[in-house]
């Protein structure tokens, strides 16, 4: 008997792939121009960087349980087509606010909180989708291919914005963000398969949805230990990820263009991660795998924080793709284990729940992340023609015989 062909046989999720891939370039070429519009346009400081990334995730806080409950009442295609299309309108006032003279820091937060939420109701219908769509017998093949494509636009999403906001401006690279996500959103009409309607209560109750997802989530063991681990885990992450571009811009001195290289390090990691994924989950188990991975993978991340320009920096790159690589190995493992055991009218409140829980400290991580550089003294740029902060005194000259370090 032949094996049966793999999904990149399946039109449809070929198509579902396509438009995550253009998705996912926009929201990767976002993750580096947004702060940088911030730091490079409107001069924010490190404390200010730290309240935008709040501002980006505090959607999961503000409509996390209700997103769920709702999405489980509707088709989900159709949700995802008009969510990537508002989140393209969304991100294109920037440039044009930019361009009339108009932007201001808040403004670019409130860009930051609408796109924040409207992403949470992405993210609950796509988990929601992929299972009618693929089946749950091939949940972890889709989730390691979706992750794949994730990884592939993590290292050329950094790789493209880095020259575009040194040649256009970090405001005018949101253009390309938000081409990407019309363009998923539109792909995401030629998907033909039929999506069966949810059955709808008699009386649908918003508090009564919520309550439930909430009570399948938190009373099932399995489910209760991944989204409070992933709690965790995104707390202390956006923590870091809050300082990492002001360290690398401020502190090393890195370019645009450096700094996306070294976030394309963390793309290859995570395309690693991807193709390891499925091997991994079928060797170990999807459970050993959820916690081992982050084991084996996070303490190198403790390496950014010492380098400086030169072959420290190339090393502590490669904890950050180290980092990006047990991320993903343990996201796929989850995310199969989470829709495996979730009937197909919870998988929304599932998700909801579960992101709810787990990206719920992730505002307050942003926010620490900045004010530690804040009470450093370190968040005034660097002047890269002597090395030297241009807002503090400068050192004594070096005589001539002494070997600068």
């Amino acid at each position: 008997m032949s094996a049966r062909p793999g999904l990149l046989h399946d039109r449809d999720f070929r198509r579902l792939l396509t438009a995550t891939a253009l998705g996912q370039l926009g929201d990767r070429v976002l993750f580096l121009a947004l702060p940088l519009v911030a730091i490079t346009a409107l001069d924010a400081s490190a404390f200010r960087v730290g309240l935008l990334t709040a501002a980006t995730t505090a959607g999961s806080l503000l409509v996390g349980l209700p997103a769920g409950a709702w999405v489980d009442r509707m088709r989900k295609r159709p949700v995802l087509i008009a969510v990537d299309l508002a989140r393209a309108l969304v991100l294109l006032t920037v440039p044009v606010a930019w361009w009339a003279g108009r932007l201001t820091f808040w403004w670019l937060c409130s860009v930051a909180l609408v796109h924040g939420v409207l992403t949470v109701f992405f993210d609950v219908a796509h988990v929601s989708y992929l299972p009618g769509l693929v089946g749950r017998a091939r949940l972890v093949e889709g989730n390691a291919r979706l992750s794949a494509v994730r990884s592939v636009t993590s290292i050329s999403g950094p790789t493209v914005a880095g020259p575009l906001v040194g040649l256009a401006g970090a405001p005018a690279t949101l253009l390309a963000s938000s081409l990407g996500m019309a363009l998923s959103g539109l792909l995401a009409t030629s998907i033909r398969r039929l999506e069966e309607r949810p059955v709808a209560a008699e009386r649908p109750r918003l508090a009564r949805d919520i309550t439930e997802g909430l009570r399948f989530v938190l009373g099932h063991s399995t489910l209760r230990a991944i989204a409070l681990g992933d709690a965790m885990f995104n707390f202390f992450l956006v923590m870091y990820q809050a300082m990492l571009l002001v360290h690398l811009e401020r502190v090393t001195g890195l370019s645009s263009f450096g700094i996306g290289l070294v976030l394309s390090g963390m793309g290859c990691g995570a395309l690693l991660g991807a193709l390891l994924a499925t091997g991994a989950v079928r060797r170990f188990g999807p459970g050993p795998v959820i916690w081992l991975a982050p084991l084996a993978t996070c303490p190198l991340t403790a390496l950014m924080p010492l380098a400086r320009p030169g072959w420290s920096m190339t090393v502590a790159a490669i904890g950050l793709a180290a980092l990006s690589l047990g991320g993903v190995v343990r996201v796929v493992a989850q995310s199969s284990v989470q829709q495996t055991l979730t009937p197909d009218r919870l998988l929304g409140r599932m998700s909801a729940t579960a992101r709810f829980v787990s990206w719920g400290g992730i505002p307050l991580g942003g926010l620490l992340g900045g004010t530690w550089f804040l009470v450093r003294g370190d968040s005034h740029p660097v002047d890269r023609r002597d090395g030297h902060d241009p807002e503090r005194p400068a050192e004594p000259a070096h005589p001539p015989d002494t070997v600068l370090r």
